[in-house]
């Protein structure tokens, strides 16, 4: 039989089409993707990725294996979950993934209360873009800004995130109040890079501020907050963030916009102890 190790290496560099891309993916080195591979093609008497100048493609054999890797896959993931939703202690790891801006400004408060009551739980906090998949077993909770998709996901929300434009003191004494019903000709603005479709508020903050000059693109909140903190312009953000950095909220033309904060699980982890644990800490902890 074909070793299942083996079997990941080459789905994740089919995934990837880079050596380093699928070593950081399954957590090991370049130099091991490289002889997994060589292992399972020699054990199989074929070639099943052929490396180009634009990276590893399938080759015929590869195109005809990959479906059934990938059910493997998926059967090894349902075994894991249901392994793991069976395991009754409250200690091991918890992995969850938000955005960095709740992970720096709102939930140290709740991690440091959790830890106190069980301090043989391990937290794994994995700030990321992009939503890590539970499904995947990437992370065990997610604590995301919209509701996550999967008809094997259970999901509560948490709260409302409501927006607003602000600016720091210093900068609305330097250029003034900008006239956002106008769209805010002579301002600065910070925006955020959007690596998907654009959010309601970052469209609106647009609309506001067609007219501004951007200072500024960056992909986390955080890195919008500091940069509005000394002054490089206005911006669009949360309210429980903005007002706890002193910064200004400037009046806006009609109603602003508002993101649900939703916490979800697999329903195959559940009911383990140390996830269930750190669920009802974030739901009974978390101050928005």
């Amino acid at each position: 039989m074909l070793d299942w190790d083996n079997l990941r290496t080459f789905l994740a560099i089919a995934r990837s089409h880079t050596l380093s891309g699928a070593a950081r993916e399954l957590g090991v080195r370049q130099s091991t993707m490289s002889r997994r591979l060589d292992t399972l093609e020699a054990r199989a008497g074929v070639k099943l990725l052929q490396k180009t100048p634009s990276g590893y493609l399938l080759t015929a054999a590869g195109e005809a294996a990959l479906g059934h890797v990938e059910r493997m896959e998926q059967e090894a993931l349902a075994a894991e979950l249901t392994v793991a939703g069976r395991d009754e202690r409250l200690e091991g790891v918890v992995r969850l993934t938000t955005v960095e801006a709740l992970a720096v400004s709102v939930l140290p408060p709740v991690l440091a209360a959790f830890r106190l009551r069980y301090p043989d739980i391990t937290l794994e906090i994995l700030t990321e873009t992009r939503l890590l998949s539970l499904s995947r077993r990437e992370a065990d909770l997610s604590l995301w800004p919209e509701r996550p998709q999967g008809n094997e996901l259970i999901a509560r929300k948490l709260a409302d995130i409501e927006y607003g434009v602000y600016a720091s003191a210093a900068y609305l004494a330097r250029a003034g109040t900008p006239d956002l019903a106008k769209g805010a000709p002579g301002h600065s603005v910070i925006r955020r890079i959007e690596n998907g479709p654009n959010s309601n508020e970052m469209i609106w903050f647009a609309s506001l501020t067609g007219r501004a000059s951007v200072a500024l693109r960056t992909v986390g909140t955080e890195m919008q907050l500091a940069a509005t903190e000394v002054g490089m312009g206005i911006a669009c953000l949360p309210h429980n963030l903005a007002t706890s950095r002193s910064l200004t909220p400037l009046e806006v033309p009609g109603p602003a916009p508002r993101r649900e904060l939703w916490l979800a699980v697999h329903q195959d982890t559940r009911r383990t102890p140390r996830i269930r644990a750190l669920m009802e800490a974030l739901t009974g902890g978390l101050k928005l």
